[in-house]
Protein backbone atom coordinates (compact mmCIF):
# COMPACT_ATOMS: atom_id res chain seq x y z
CA UNK A 1 0.00 0.00 0.00
CA UNK A 2 2.11 3.46 -1.55
CA UNK A 3 0.05 5.59 2.17
CA UNK A 4 1.77 3.42 4.14
CA UNK A 5 0.67 3.38 8.11
CA UNK A 6 3.89 5.32 8.84
CA UNK A 7 3.02 8.35 6.79
CA UNK A 8 1.44 11.22 8.64
CA UNK A 9 -1.01 13.49 6.31
CA UNK A 10 -0.37 16.59 6.50
CA UNK A 11 -3.30 18.89 5.69
CA UNK A 12 -2.25 22.86 4.47
CA UNK A 13 -5.59 23.98 3.48
CA UNK A 14 -8.32 23.84 6.88
CA UNK A 15 -10.74 26.60 7.72
CA UNK A 16 -11.99 26.93 11.10
CA UNK A 17 -15.36 29.28 12.17
CA UNK A 18 -14.18 31.25 14.94
CA UNK A 19 -15.93 31.14 18.38
CA UNK A 20 -18.41 33.74 19.04
CA UNK A 21 -16.04 35.72 21.76
CA UNK A 22 -12.71 36.23 19.48
CA UNK A 23 -13.29 39.90 19.61
CA UNK A 24 -15.11 40.82 22.43
CA UNK A 25 -12.77 38.98 24.61
CA UNK A 26 -9.40 40.67 22.99
CA UNK A 27 -11.02 44.09 21.87
CA UNK A 28 -11.42 46.88 24.28
CA UNK A 29 -14.52 47.40 25.60
CA UNK A 30 -15.00 50.68 23.66
CA UNK A 31 -15.27 48.70 20.77
CA UNK A 32 -17.59 45.94 21.25
CA UNK A 33 -20.57 47.29 19.56
CA UNK A 34 -18.57 48.19 16.27
CA UNK A 35 -15.94 44.87 16.28
CA UNK A 36 -16.96 41.30 15.46
CA UNK A 37 -19.62 40.02 17.96
CA UNK A 38 -22.76 37.50 17.60
CA UNK A 39 -26.28 38.19 17.71
CA UNK A 40 -28.91 36.36 17.72
CA UNK A 41 -32.19 36.87 15.24
CA UNK A 42 -35.47 37.67 16.82
CA UNK A 43 -37.70 37.66 13.72
CA UNK A 44 -37.12 36.32 10.10
CA UNK A 45 -35.25 38.80 7.90
CA UNK A 46 -33.92 38.78 4.75
CA UNK A 47 -30.20 39.52 4.45
CA UNK A 48 -28.97 41.11 1.29
CA UNK A 49 -25.25 39.78 0.38
CA UNK A 50 -24.86 41.35 -2.75
CA UNK A 51 -25.83 37.99 -4.28
CA UNK A 52 -28.66 37.47 -7.14
CA UNK A 53 -30.87 35.88 -4.59
CA UNK A 54 -30.71 37.82 -1.42
CA UNK A 55 -30.45 35.17 1.95
CA UNK A 56 -33.43 34.46 4.02
CA UNK A 57 -32.58 34.25 7.95
CA UNK A 58 -35.43 32.82 9.86
CA UNK A 59 -36.01 33.86 13.31
CA UNK A 60 -33.18 32.05 15.67
CA UNK A 61 -30.01 32.33 13.80
CA UNK A 62 -26.97 34.04 14.43
CA UNK A 63 -25.16 36.50 12.65
CA UNK A 64 -21.84 37.88 13.34
CA UNK A 65 -21.95 41.53 13.39
CA UNK A 66 -19.33 44.13 12.33
CA UNK A 67 -19.49 47.79 11.90
CA UNK A 68 -23.31 47.49 9.98
CA UNK A 69 -22.71 44.77 8.55
CA UNK A 70 -23.96 41.69 9.60
CA UNK A 71 -22.40 38.03 7.95
CA UNK A 72 -23.75 34.72 8.33
CA UNK A 73 -22.07 31.36 9.03
CA UNK A 74 -23.33 29.58 5.94
CA UNK A 75 -23.96 26.01 5.76
CA UNK A 76 -21.68 25.04 3.12
CA UNK A 77 -18.75 26.30 5.98
CA UNK A 78 -19.24 23.51 8.01
CA UNK A 79 -20.71 20.39 6.66
CA UNK A 80 -18.27 17.93 7.29
CA UNK A 81 -19.87 14.55 7.77
CA UNK A 82 -22.76 15.70 6.03
CA UNK A 83 -24.65 13.79 3.35
CA UNK A 84 -23.96 15.51 0.23
CA UNK A 85 -28.18 15.44 -0.38
CA UNK A 86 -28.59 17.27 2.77
CA UNK A 87 -26.72 20.63 2.16
CA UNK A 88 -26.98 24.04 2.23
CA UNK A 89 -26.37 27.51 2.36
CA UNK A 90 -28.44 28.29 5.37
CA UNK A 91 -27.16 29.86 7.90
CA UNK A 92 -25.66 28.07 10.77
CA UNK A 93 -25.76 28.28 14.66
CA UNK A 94 -23.02 27.12 16.27
CA UNK A 95 -24.85 24.72 18.44
CA UNK A 96 -25.61 22.90 14.37
CA UNK A 97 -22.58 22.98 13.85
CA UNK A 98 -19.54 19.88 14.42
CA UNK A 99 -18.04 20.98 17.97
CA UNK A 100 -14.38 20.99 15.90
CA UNK A 101 -15.72 23.62 13.44
CA UNK A 102 -15.00 26.02 15.93
CA UNK A 103 -13.50 24.36 18.78
CA UNK A 104 -9.58 23.57 18.75
CA UNK A 105 -9.27 20.76 21.29
CA UNK A 106 -12.50 19.15 20.11
CA UNK A 107 -11.07 19.02 16.37
CA UNK A 108 -7.97 16.91 17.91
CA UNK A 109 -10.81 13.97 17.09
CA UNK A 110 -12.30 14.57 14.23
CA UNK A 111 -8.33 15.17 12.63
CA UNK A 112 -7.69 11.45 14.20
CA UNK A 113 -11.27 10.28 12.67
CA UNK A 114 -9.62 11.45 9.38
CA UNK A 115 -6.29 10.03 9.55
CA UNK A 116 -5.28 13.65 9.40
CA UNK A 117 -2.10 14.51 11.07
CA UNK A 118 -1.79 18.30 11.10
CA UNK A 119 -3.99 20.63 10.06
CA UNK A 120 -3.69 24.94 8.66
CA UNK A 121 -6.90 26.16 9.04
CA UNK A 122 -7.84 29.26 7.45
CA UNK A 123 -10.22 31.95 9.10
CA UNK A 124 -13.73 32.60 7.87
CA UNK A 125 -15.51 35.69 9.15
CA UNK A 126 -12.50 37.98 8.23
CA UNK A 127 -12.63 36.39 4.47
CA UNK A 128 -9.63 34.12 3.75
CA UNK A 129 -7.12 36.83 3.79
CA UNK A 130 -8.59 39.20 5.87
CA UNK A 131 -11.04 40.93 3.30
CA UNK A 132 -13.40 42.25 5.73
CA UNK A 133 -11.02 44.22 7.49
CA UNK A 134 -9.33 45.59 4.37
CA UNK A 135 -13.36 46.84 3.81
CA UNK A 136 -13.68 48.23 7.20
CA UNK A 137 -14.61 51.99 7.36
CA UNK A 138 -12.74 52.47 10.62
CA UNK A 139 -8.89 51.06 9.98
CA UNK A 140 -8.00 51.45 13.29
CA UNK A 141 -10.63 49.00 14.60
CA UNK A 142 -9.81 46.99 11.87
CA UNK A 143 -5.81 46.82 12.61
CA UNK A 144 -7.04 45.81 16.09
CA UNK A 145 -9.16 43.23 15.22
CA UNK A 146 -6.50 41.64 12.43
CA UNK A 147 -4.37 41.99 15.80
CA UNK A 148 -7.03 40.20 17.92
CA UNK A 149 -7.71 37.40 14.83
CA UNK A 150 -4.01 36.36 14.84
CA UNK A 151 -3.66 36.43 19.02
CA UNK A 152 -6.46 34.10 18.63
CA UNK A 153 -5.06 31.46 15.95
CA UNK A 154 -1.50 31.70 17.90
CA UNK A 155 -1.93 31.98 21.18
CA UNK A 156 -5.58 29.66 22.07
CA UNK A 157 -6.45 27.96 18.86
CA UNK A 158 -2.47 26.45 18.16
CA UNK A 159 -1.38 26.33 21.38
CA UNK A 160 -4.33 23.44 22.20
CA UNK A 161 -2.02 21.60 20.41
CA UNK A 162 1.16 22.99 19.15
CA UNK A 163 2.42 19.59 16.84
CA UNK A 164 -0.77 19.56 14.96
CA UNK A 165 -1.49 22.79 13.59
CA UNK A 166 0.01 25.55 11.56
CA UNK A 167 -0.76 28.91 12.33
CA UNK A 168 -1.44 31.16 9.23
CA UNK A 169 -2.02 34.82 9.69
CA UNK A 170 -3.84 37.85 8.72
CA UNK A 171 -2.33 41.01 8.25
CA UNK A 172 -3.44 44.73 8.08
CA UNK A 173 -3.10 45.21 4.30
CA UNK A 174 -3.75 48.28 4.08
CA UNK A 175 -1.08 49.54 5.48
CA UNK A 176 2.25 47.99 4.36
CA UNK A 177 4.38 49.58 7.22
CA UNK A 178 1.89 47.91 10.00
CA UNK A 179 1.89 44.25 7.88
CA UNK A 180 5.53 44.26 8.03
CA UNK A 181 5.38 44.74 12.23
CA UNK A 182 2.69 41.84 12.41
CA UNK A 183 4.57 39.38 10.51
CA UNK A 184 7.82 40.34 12.64
CA UNK A 185 5.32 39.96 15.86
CA UNK A 186 3.46 36.79 14.46
CA UNK A 187 6.85 35.44 13.66
CA UNK A 188 8.56 36.15 17.35
CA UNK A 189 4.89 33.79 18.62
CA UNK A 190 5.52 30.90 15.97
CA UNK A 191 2.95 32.03 13.08
CA UNK A 192 4.30 29.59 9.91
CA UNK A 193 2.73 31.51 7.15
CA UNK A 194 0.53 34.51 5.70
CA UNK A 195 -3.03 34.15 4.29
CA UNK A 196 -2.72 36.52 1.37
CA UNK A 197 -5.41 37.48 -1.63
CA UNK A 198 -4.02 35.72 -4.61
CA UNK A 199 -4.60 38.97 -6.24
CA UNK A 200 -4.85 42.29 -4.39
CA UNK A 201 -5.61 44.51 -7.10
CA UNK A 202 -8.99 42.66 -6.75
CA UNK A 203 -9.95 43.76 -3.29
CA UNK A 204 -8.81 47.32 -4.14
CA UNK A 205 -5.19 47.46 -2.93
CA UNK A 206 -2.06 47.46 -4.98
CA UNK A 207 -1.23 45.11 -7.69
CA UNK A 208 1.61 42.52 -6.98
CA UNK A 209 4.13 44.34 -9.46
CA UNK A 210 2.98 48.21 -8.17
CA UNK A 211 6.22 47.79 -5.59
CA UNK A 212 4.14 48.87 -2.67
CA UNK A 213 4.74 45.05 -1.68
CA UNK A 214 8.54 45.25 -1.87
CA UNK A 215 8.92 45.54 2.34
CA UNK A 216 5.89 42.98 3.06
CA UNK A 217 7.56 40.66 0.60
CA UNK A 218 11.31 41.20 2.41
CA UNK A 219 9.74 40.44 5.89
CA UNK A 220 7.95 37.46 4.64
CA UNK A 221 11.30 36.08 3.44
CA UNK A 222 13.45 37.31 6.22
CA UNK A 223 10.67 35.23 8.79
CA UNK A 224 10.40 32.44 6.34
CA UNK A 225 6.88 32.54 6.22
CA UNK A 226 4.60 31.63 2.36
CA UNK A 227 2.29 33.66 1.51
CA UNK A 228 -0.82 30.96 1.20
CA UNK A 229 -3.87 32.00 -1.57
CA UNK A 230 -6.44 30.46 -0.94
CA UNK A 231 -9.10 30.94 -3.83
CA UNK A 232 -11.46 33.46 -3.63
CA UNK A 233 -9.05 35.15 -1.10
CA UNK A 234 -9.74 38.31 -3.59
CA UNK A 235 -13.38 37.78 -4.10
CA UNK A 236 -12.35 36.72 -8.09
CA UNK A 237 -14.85 33.96 -9.09
CA UNK A 238 -15.69 32.99 -12.63
CA UNK A 239 -18.71 34.44 -14.45
CA UNK A 240 -21.41 32.03 -14.81
CA UNK A 241 -24.80 33.12 -16.41
CA UNK A 242 -27.50 34.06 -14.25
CA UNK A 243 -29.79 31.03 -12.67
CA UNK A 244 -26.91 28.63 -13.38
CA UNK A 245 -25.91 26.33 -10.45
CA UNK A 246 -23.92 25.89 -7.31
CA UNK A 247 -21.97 23.09 -8.80
CA UNK A 248 -21.13 25.29 -12.06
CA UNK A 249 -19.63 28.16 -9.69
CA UNK A 250 -17.57 25.42 -7.61
CA UNK A 251 -16.46 23.66 -11.24
CA UNK A 252 -14.91 26.47 -11.89
CA UNK A 253 -13.34 28.50 -9.14
CA UNK A 254 -10.34 26.54 -8.71
CA UNK A 255 -8.59 27.61 -11.70
CA UNK A 256 -9.21 31.13 -10.80
CA UNK A 257 -5.99 30.90 -9.10
CA UNK A 258 -4.07 30.55 -12.96
CA UNK A 259 -4.78 34.63 -13.26
CA UNK A 260 -2.23 35.09 -10.16
CA UNK A 261 0.13 32.83 -11.20
CA UNK A 262 0.24 34.24 -14.36
CA UNK A 263 0.68 37.81 -12.65
CA UNK A 264 3.35 36.85 -10.63
CA UNK A 265 5.10 34.42 -12.81
CA UNK A 266 5.39 36.56 -15.70
CA UNK A 267 6.59 39.88 -13.42
CA UNK A 268 10.25 40.58 -11.60
CA UNK A 269 8.47 39.66 -8.55
CA UNK A 270 10.51 36.65 -7.75
CA UNK A 271 13.88 38.61 -9.12
CA UNK A 272 13.29 40.99 -6.10
CA UNK A 273 12.15 38.16 -3.94
CA UNK A 274 14.36 35.42 -4.66
CA UNK A 275 12.92 33.60 -0.92
CA UNK A 276 9.70 33.96 -1.60
CA UNK A 277 7.11 31.23 -1.42
CA UNK A 278 3.77 31.53 -2.64
CA UNK A 279 1.04 28.19 -2.30
CA UNK A 280 -2.05 28.06 -3.76
CA UNK A 281 -4.94 26.20 -1.61
CA UNK A 282 -8.08 24.62 -3.04
CA UNK A 283 -7.39 25.21 -6.37
CA UNK A 284 -6.40 21.43 -7.18
CA UNK A 285 -3.02 21.14 -9.21
CA UNK A 286 -4.36 19.08 -12.72
CA UNK A 287 -4.47 22.28 -14.80
CA UNK A 288 -0.93 23.19 -13.74
CA UNK A 289 1.38 21.84 -16.19
CA UNK A 290 -1.34 23.54 -19.15
CA UNK A 291 -0.51 26.86 -17.03
CA UNK A 292 2.96 26.58 -17.25
CA UNK A 293 3.25 25.38 -20.71
CA UNK A 294 1.21 28.07 -22.16
CA UNK A 295 2.51 30.57 -19.76
CA UNK A 296 6.38 29.88 -21.40
CA UNK A 297 4.41 30.00 -24.79
CA UNK A 298 3.06 33.77 -23.80
CA UNK A 299 6.94 34.53 -22.32
CA UNK A 300 8.34 33.54 -25.32
CA UNK A 301 6.49 35.53 -27.74
CA UNK A 302 5.48 38.46 -25.62
CA UNK A 303 8.37 38.81 -23.50
CA UNK A 304 10.17 41.71 -25.97
CA UNK A 305 7.34 43.42 -26.72
CA UNK A 306 5.03 43.92 -23.94
CA UNK A 307 3.50 46.59 -22.16
CA UNK A 308 3.23 46.49 -17.94
CA UNK A 309 6.34 44.99 -15.98
CA UNK A 310 9.38 43.84 -17.78
CA UNK A 311 9.96 40.42 -18.26
CA UNK A 312 13.46 38.46 -17.15
CA UNK A 313 14.26 37.57 -20.44
CA UNK A 314 16.70 34.46 -19.30
CA UNK A 315 14.26 32.53 -16.25
CA UNK A 316 10.59 31.25 -17.75
CA UNK A 317 7.66 31.81 -16.00
CA UNK A 318 7.47 27.81 -15.49
CA UNK A 319 10.97 27.88 -13.57
CA UNK A 320 9.27 30.38 -11.47
CA UNK A 321 6.91 28.75 -10.79
CA UNK A 322 9.39 25.29 -9.90
CA UNK A 323 11.17 27.29 -7.75
CA UNK A 324 8.60 29.73 -5.89
CA UNK A 325 4.95 27.41 -5.96
CA UNK A 326 3.46 25.23 -4.54
CA UNK A 327 0.01 23.58 -5.42
CA UNK A 328 -2.77 22.14 -3.39
CA UNK A 329 -5.41 19.59 -3.42
CA UNK A 330 -7.79 17.45 -2.30
CA UNK A 331 -9.38 14.87 -4.51
CA UNK A 332 -6.88 15.24 -8.06
CA UNK A 333 -5.94 11.88 -9.28
CA UNK A 334 -5.29 13.19 -12.93
CA UNK A 335 -3.00 15.80 -11.21
CA UNK A 336 -1.07 13.00 -9.39
CA UNK A 337 -0.74 11.32 -12.59
CA UNK A 338 1.15 14.09 -14.25
CA UNK A 339 3.32 15.23 -10.64
CA UNK A 340 6.07 14.87 -12.49
CA UNK A 341 5.29 17.53 -14.99
CA UNK A 342 4.68 20.06 -11.45
CA UNK A 343 7.67 18.96 -9.36
CA UNK A 344 6.64 16.35 -6.98
CA UNK A 345 8.43 18.76 -4.45
CA UNK A 346 6.32 21.52 -4.75
CA UNK A 347 2.62 19.59 -4.20
CA UNK A 348 0.85 19.82 -1.27
CA UNK A 349 -2.32 17.39 0.20
CA UNK A 350 -5.16 19.06 2.23
CA UNK A 351 -8.51 18.10 3.97
CA UNK A 352 -10.06 21.47 3.56
CA UNK A 353 -11.91 20.24 6.75
CA UNK A 354 -14.81 21.35 7.59
CA UNK A 355 -16.47 22.47 4.33
CA UNK A 356 -18.23 21.18 1.84
CA UNK A 357 -15.50 19.80 0.00
CA UNK A 358 -14.23 18.12 2.46
CA UNK A 359 -13.97 14.09 2.39
CA UNK A 360 -14.09 13.39 6.01
CA UNK A 361 -14.12 11.34 7.66
CA UNK A 362 -12.57 9.51 5.06
CA UNK A 363 -9.65 11.60 3.57
CA UNK A 364 -7.40 8.98 4.40
CA UNK A 365 -8.91 6.19 2.91
CA UNK A 366 -10.18 8.15 -0.31
CA UNK A 367 -5.91 9.38 -0.54
CA UNK A 368 -4.81 5.82 -0.57
CA UNK A 369 -6.66 5.50 -3.74
CA UNK A 370 -5.94 8.02 -5.16
CA UNK A 371 -2.40 7.25 -4.74
CA UNK A 372 -3.06 3.63 -5.34
CA UNK A 373 -0.24 3.32 -8.27
CA UNK A 374 2.12 5.71 -6.64
CA UNK A 375 5.93 5.05 -5.13
CA UNK A 376 5.52 4.96 -1.91
CA UNK A 377 8.26 7.71 -1.49
CA UNK A 378 6.50 10.25 -3.71
CA UNK A 379 3.48 9.76 -1.47
CA UNK A 380 5.36 10.63 1.43
CA UNK A 381 6.76 13.30 -0.31
CA UNK A 382 3.04 15.08 -1.14
CA UNK A 383 1.15 14.15 1.62
CA UNK A 384 3.88 15.10 4.56
CA UNK A 385 7.69 16.04 3.73
CA UNK A 386 6.77 19.04 1.35
CA UNK A 387 4.71 20.52 4.31
CA UNK A 388 6.79 19.77 7.28
CA UNK A 389 9.93 21.78 5.19
CA UNK A 390 7.95 24.53 3.93
CA UNK A 391 6.19 25.44 7.32
CA UNK A 392 9.38 24.19 9.29
CA UNK A 393 7.02 21.53 11.02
Amino acid sequence: MPLTPDIAMVSVDDHLCEPPTVWTDRLPARHHERGPHVIEVAEDMVLDMGLSNPMAIPAGSQLWKYEDQLVPTVGLAATAGTDPAHLSADPLRFDDMRRGAWDPVARLADMDADGVAVQAPFPTLPGFAGNKFIDGKDKDLAQLCVLAYNDFILDEWCSAAPERYIGLIILPLWDAAASVGEIERCAAKGARGISFPDNPAAVGLEAFHSGTWHRVFSAAEEADLPLCMHFGSSRIGPYVSPGANQAVLTSLFGITLFGSMAELALSTTFDDHPALKVVYAEGGIGWIPYAMMRLDQAWTTYRRATEGPPLNPDVPPSERIRRHMWGCFIDDPLGVATREAIGTDRLLWESDYPHADSLWPHSRTNAEKVFADVPTDDVRTIVELNARRLFRI
